[in-house]
């Protein structure tokens, strides 16, 4: 997905079992983001940037969504672990991973694998992605977002 991109009317799954799809969030801008893994340091730095800074999203008129391939259960520990107040969708089958073109060879250590290319879509009021944040700062994840348009 890039600027100028309708997402998808079906999302996924959150930890609770809801079902989240773009119409839940027509009307708002929606802060999507993608990132690797629940309980890795930067991940977690990245989910509570984004907590801490919940309520000046709200006030600015943002909903915020993270998905990652991890399970229900796993978000779920780690939602209630950082107390996360927006939901987590589980994208074990990686549809929402593919679709947004994150999921990505990568290399760490000595090897290769796949995974989640960390990445913010922030998506306004219509479904369009207006802007998308590949250099995330994840212990200011939430200023970064509220700066950008200032």
């Amino acid at each position: 997905m890039k600027k100028g991109d309708k997402i998808p009317e079906i999302l996924g799954v959150d930890a609770n079992g809801r079902k989240w799809t773009a119409q839940d969030f027509a009307g708002s801008k929606l802060v999507l983001y993608f990132y690797p893994k629940d309980g890795t340091p930067l991940c977690t730095d990245e989910a509570c940037s984004l907590a801490s800074g919940y309520g000046a999203l709200l006030k600015a008129g943002y909903k915020v969504v993270g998905v990652s391939a991890d399970s229900a259960e796993s978000h779920r520990k780690f939602a209630e672990e950082h107390s996360l107040p927006f939901p987590l969708i589980a994208d074990t089958e990686l549809v929402l991973n593919k679709h947004f073109g994150v999921w990505h060879k990568q290399t760490f250590a000595a090897g290769e694998y796949m995974g989640t290319v960390r990445t913010t879509f922030i998506i306004d009021e219509n479904g369009i992605v207006k802007d998308v944040i590949t250099d995330v700062d994840t212990k200011n994840s939430a200023g970064q977002i509220l700066n950008m348009n200032k």
